[in-house]
């Protein structure tokens, strides 16, 4: 069997699991090229080159295990992100498209206003520190509360080549320093929508990292409450959040007497970041 017929085949095997035709597309070219350690591109430059036994028993054990819902991230051991391959694996959050802008975003505020000190919170697989460690040659900070989380995330940087320093935290429990920016992807899904998440979400990735309690704002309340003891004065924090979570994280941000407060939206229109700065000292009571 040849490339692009392996490829096309891939592609009406995974459209049949129910998967849809343009994710079914991009798993699929994912897939093989993974499997056959080559690009995206050379699959197509080189498509009539024939796929191995071992490469084509490979392809069918993905089949078998993607068709149990299970993510294909997790099958291949790894997902790009911000153009960077990151290990992943049960146990971790996948990362995710949308918080590339996140990412983006913190960069271009890094170069903009010269920030070096950062923390990033609910790391998970690390994807936002690595990233920013390696492409905006930040000193780097993360935490998480998972000691399985901080594993993978210790391995991706070790692949990135980069130093960021872990730690395992409850937020900022552990964590006495002050940072010029702060960012976080914490668990957003409320009670009611995690039951109806997809299976590949809900039966495979950590209940942990997804939610975020009853109305999906619990870790955001800490975040808002804690956050002014660890930024500078004029320090950013900036949060990914659910689409419908906009107006609730900003008014918590508002309350605790954050200036600045700007909603980011995503490539698809909806509301993804929210940005927000510190004016005071970092001596502030924010007890609450």
């Amino acid at each position: 069997m040849r490339r692009l017929e392996a490829l096309r085949r891939l592609q009406v095997r995974m459209e049949s699991f129910g998967i849809p035709p343009e994710e079914a597309q991009a798993e699929a070219r994912y897939a093989l090229a993974t499997v056959l350690d080559c690009s995206v591109g050379q699959l197509y430059l080189e498509g009539q080159r024939e796929v191995s036994a071992a490469e084509e028993a490979r392809l069918l054990e993905i089949l078998r295990r993607r068709e149990q819902k299970e993510p294909l991230a997790y099958i291949l051991g790894e997902r790009s992100f911000m153009g960077l391959s990151f290990f992943v694996r049960p146990g971790v959050l996948i990362p995710r498209q949308e918080t590339e802008l996140l990412v983006e975003q913190a960069l271009s505020k890094m170069r903009m206003e010269g920030l070096q000190r950062v923390l990033d919170l609910c790391t998970g697989s690390g994807c936002i520190a690595v990233s920013l460690a390696k492409l905006g040659g930040a000193e780097v900070c993360a935490s998480d509360i998972s000691p399985e989380a901080l594993e993978v995330a210790v391995i991706n940087a070790q692949r990135q080549q980069v130093e960021v320093r872990f730690v395992k935290s409850d937020l900022f429990e552990n964590l006495p320093e002050r940072y010029d920016l702060i960012t976080a992807n914490p668990p957003y899904i409320t009670r009611a929508a995690y039951a109806g998440l997809s299976p590949e979400v809900r039966d495979y990735e950590p209940r942990l990292a997804l939610l975020g309690g009853e109305d999906g704002l619990d870790l955001y309340r800490r975040i808002a409450r804690e956050a002014p003891r660890h930024l500078r004065a004029g320090g950013y924090l900036a949060q990914e959040i659910g689409y419908d979570q906009a107006e609730a994280v900003a008014g918590l941000l508002h309350a605790q007497g954050f200036s600045q407060v700007q909603l980011e939206r995503d490539y698809a229109g909806l509301d993804r970041i929210v940005w927000a700065r510190w004016p005071g000292d970092g001596s502030e009571n924010t007890d609450v």
